[in-house]
């Protein structure tokens, strides 16, 4: 592929992800706003300095986004939106992107690894579904293409998730010279589960990632369960060139605890405390409302608690956070709607005059979100299934007295956190509510011993040395 930009400029470390570190707003004005995004991608291209001549590539996600490639001419944004991150951003055709990520990324890749689909009536593999496909192809086509365009020779690019699983392989046959791995950040389907794709996409969703030099995975279940797919999919054996990995995701327990003893924080931490009542104690949950993450049957769990408990009526308060998410699917615009039904149920069943069972809110709060942390005494984390699953690991670090975790065995965090947590069965009402009593009753004492070591199993790989260690798993060379 040709290439404008000349040797000294390409980059020696490169990341793709359909979110890039950086989104735009067009203000009343008619001019552009950056905001600047955090997470475990920003921390780790930071550690690495920006004398490594480091380059993100992203997709524009809007109109803002679009506007400001337009105004880049197609080049990588102003640094000083960047946060000084060299950041390329992609202009692909709206509707391709519209059908690559919310009908084949979001709607079956999402749907597939957590095993979410009613199965009587989807999926539906029809030619609909055919016409997005074609879509992701050249939606991973366009990344892999400025890839091979930004890359120096012999460089080292990490590629990130379900959105881009065809990138590897397509990037390999135009630049065999790079080292690449690719990183999936959800479960892996177990293989009598993935094989309800299309054989033919089965194989080239498997043969995409195997495109890479190195394949890595948030647990070695999930890693295990590609492996397991591979053989199932393709026939015995990864082939020599692809390496698998496994890397914890851990919290950020520096930038938690600086953020969470912020004045907004203490601001929020006093409004959540006149919500809640004084010597109340709180089971606190924060999610977006994917389908995955299973907040019905926490709040149905929390009644069951309240049920077969009396006790604990007027003396506890369910903190529940469930900011929306993907509103532009049907499925989750119902499922953030029966969430709101099921605690304005529980509220209307057990509440009295000085209070409310359930404290919910769907309004996104970073700085409320840490308040809640800080005041937790239980945390709830039962997902159907999860990649990892970093609030689990969040709430230990903050949590002002300790706090315990009750936590489903289908969260990747499981893995690090299970000696400590109450364990459950995320399906299981009934024993769900039983784990909420026992981390309720957990002796002051002991919650703290627990939350110390669930803190310290959260924090052992934080976000920069996670980047790190895949860039360095990337080497070929002894170390």
């Amino acid at each position: 592929m040709a290439s404008t930009l000349d040797a000294a400029q390409k980059a020696q470390v490169l990341v793709a992800s359909n979110r890039g570190p950086v989104s735009y707003q067009v203000g009343e004005d008619g001019a552009l706003h950056a905001r600047r995004g955090g997470g475990g991608l920003v921390s780790g291209l930071s550690a690495i300095g920006s004398d490594a001549g480091s380059v993100w590539v992203c997709a524009a996600l809007g109109d803002g986004d679009r506007a400001a490639v337009r105004r880049a001419d197609g080049g990588l944004l102003p640094p000083e939106e960047t946060g000084g991150q060299r950041v390329r951003m992609l202009d692909i055709d709206a509707t391709v992107h519209a059908e690559a990520y919310n009908g084949i990324a979001n709607s079956v890749l999402w749907f597939v690894h957590h095993m979410l689909y009613q199965t009587p009536l989807e999926p539906v593999f029809d030619a609909g579904f055919r016409r997005q496909w074609a879509s992701y192809e050249a939606y991973n086509r366009a990344f892999a293409e400025a890839l091979a365009e930004e890359a120096a020779e012999g460089a080292s690019v990490l590629i990130q998730d379900y959105h881009l699983a065809l990138a590897p392989r397509m990037l390999r046959q135009l630049r065999p010279d790079l080292r690449i791995g690719h990183f999936s950040h959800t479960p892996w389907a177990p293989p009598d589960y993935f094989r309800l794709l299309p054989d033919d996409i089965a194989a080239e969703l498997l043969g995409g990632i195997l495109g890479a030099d190195r394949a890595a995975f948030l647990t070695r279940r999930w890693a295990d369960a590609f492996t397991d797919c591979c053989h199932a999919v393709l026939g015995p054996g990864i082939p020599s060139g692809t390496r698998i990995g496994v890397h914890g995701l851990g919290a950020d327990a520096d930038f938690l605890r600086e953020r969470a003893h912020q004045p907004d924080v203490d601001e929020r931490m006093a409004a959540l405390r006149a919500e809640i009542g004084e010597g109340r104690k709180t089971i606190v949950r924060v999610d977006r409302t994917e389908l995955s993450k299973n907040i019905v049957r926490g709040l149905l769990a929390y009644e069951q608690l309240l049920e077969d408990h009396p006790e604990w009526r007027e003396k506890v308060v369910h903190v529940a956070f469930a900011y929306p998410s993907r509103q532009d699917l049907a499925v989750y615009r119902e499922y953030t709607a029966q969430v709101r039904q099921v605690a304005a149920e529980i509220n209307e069943r057990y509440g009295t005059a000085g209070w409310t069972p359930v404290v919910l809110h769907v309004k996104d709060d970073f700085a409320r979100s840490l308040a809640a942390y800080r005041l937790a005494d239980v945390a709830l984390v039962n997902p159907i299934r999860d990649g990892m699953n970093l609030v689990a690991k969040e709430v230990p670090v903050v949590s002002d007295e300790g706090c315990a975790l009750v936590l489903s065995r289908e969260a990747g965090a499981y893995e690090e956190l299970g000696e400590d947590a109450f364990v459950v069965n995320p399906y299981d009402i009934a024993g769900t509510a039983r784990a909420l009593h026992e981390a309720l009753t957990l002796p002051a004492d002991a919650r703290a011993e627990r939350s110390k070591r669930l803190a310290a199993a959260a924090t052992a790989l934080p976000p920069a040395r996670w980047f790190l260690d895949q860039l360095a798993a990337l080497d070929p060379r002894p170390s």
